[in-house]
């Protein structure tokens, strides 16, 4: 019975934790170098890079539309008319956030989903990712 006891208070103080720890803006709000289209799945990630066929402002605003349209999602810092946006993104339970950081340079699109806590996502920012490509249709170029 403490072994249970002691087993939930744990799982609450991890709940907390994740809920409460502060974010640091700064630190997600960051892309790699990128030069070329394509995906590149990570460990707790997944990078996309497409070639847009439409102005930045206007596949950033329908990206900022469908980010903001995935439940549990917030903008965490950007806009559109600064080219790069971060969203953060919670999971349903637990609430771990994972941070989806979206840019145009040039003529690229690039989409950088990651997870802040643990090793793997289980393939939840690909997921993400996808989806809001695929509201793009014509805005971009599919692979």
């Amino acid at each position: 019975m403490r072994f249970l006891a002691l087993l939930f208070l744990l799982t609450l103080a991890l709940m907390a934790y994740v809920r409460l720890a502060p974010t640091s803006k700064a630190r997600w709000h960051a892309l790699p170098d990128v030069t070329e289209p394509g995906d590149v799945s990570e460990p707790g990630g997944f990078l996309a890079v497409r070639r847009v066929t439409a102005p930045a402002a206007e596949v950033l605003s329908a990206i900022e539309q469908r980010a903001l349209a995935t439940p549990r999602t917030k903008l965490l810092k950007g806009s559109v008319s600064e080219g790069m946006m971060t969203f953060q993104t919670r999971s349903l339970v637990m609430g771990f956030p994972d941070h989806t950081t979206v840019a145009v340079k040039g003529d690229l699109l690039v989409i950088h989903g990651r997870l802040r806590f643990g090793k793997s996502d289980l393939g939840v920012n690909r997921g993400r990712v996808a989806d809001w490509l695929e509201t793009l249709g014509p805005l971009t170029v599919p692979l």
